[in-house]
């Protein structure tokens, strides 16, 4: 948990204290946009089954950013936002390369709630108690929104593995046999980008 995050909580939280922006935002941020088209879908079903309390922090991280009048954000007001609220941790974080890996933002505008699905931390999610409440949710969702039939060479694709990596035998359970589509763990292993080093180590 971050100090913007503990600050939201509902057991310490206070109108009189001033959330701070938080350096964990644009970070996510950048794995979403560096994300494939399954993998935001299934990001913006989880954000779906937020609580008001998870959204509650979110809300606050999204208002730093100043919305348009539409309620849509864009690099503008990230880096606006950055100029304005800075810390020295923030400025010690890079900040700049993850400001460049947001370009895609500087032709297109970000809404509330594709800022959630982009900026929920699954493993955060992962160590609370209803976490098998909120996965199997949003696979519901999912099933309905996003969910579609994907050989398994095109999910190796949309995980960026490369040919050294055994695709058949480490995604065969991912998708159902019934009709081809994701199946829940799938979705649950989609949700947190696995990159090709830790299917190695799962085989």
């Amino acid at each position: 948990m971050t100090a913007a995050q503990a600050l939201c909580h509902p057991w310490i939280k206070n109108n009189d204290i001033k959330v701070p922006l938080d350096i964990l935002i644009l970070k996510l941020m950048k794995a979403y946009m560096r994300s494939s088209s399954l993998r935001k879908a299934a990001l913006r079903a989880l954000s779906k089954t937020l609580t008001v309390d998870e959204l509650c922090y979110l809300k606050e991280q999204f208002a730093l950013l100043e919305p348009n009048k539409n309620g849509t954000i864009s690099l503008e007001n990230i880096r606006a936002a950055l100029m304005k609220n800075a810390t020295d941790a923030m400025k010690e974080s890079r900040v700049h390369d993850l400001l460049a890996s947001l370009n895609a933002l500087q032709y297109r505008r970000m809404d509330f709630e594709e800022f959630c699905a982009a900026t929920l931390s699954v493993h955060q999610l992962e160590a609370l108690d209803r976490w098998e409440q909120h996965a199997r949710c949003a696979y519901e969702l999912f099933e309905k929104d996003g969910n579609r039939a994907i050989v398994i060479e095109e999910l190796a694709s949309e995980l960026g593995l490369g040919p050294s990596v055994p695709v058949h035998a480490v995604l065969h359970d991912w998708i159902r046999h019934t009709d081809g589509k994701l199946s829940f763990l799938g979705f649950a292993k989609l949700l947190h980008g696995v990159s090709s080093r830790a299917l190695a180590k799962a085989q």
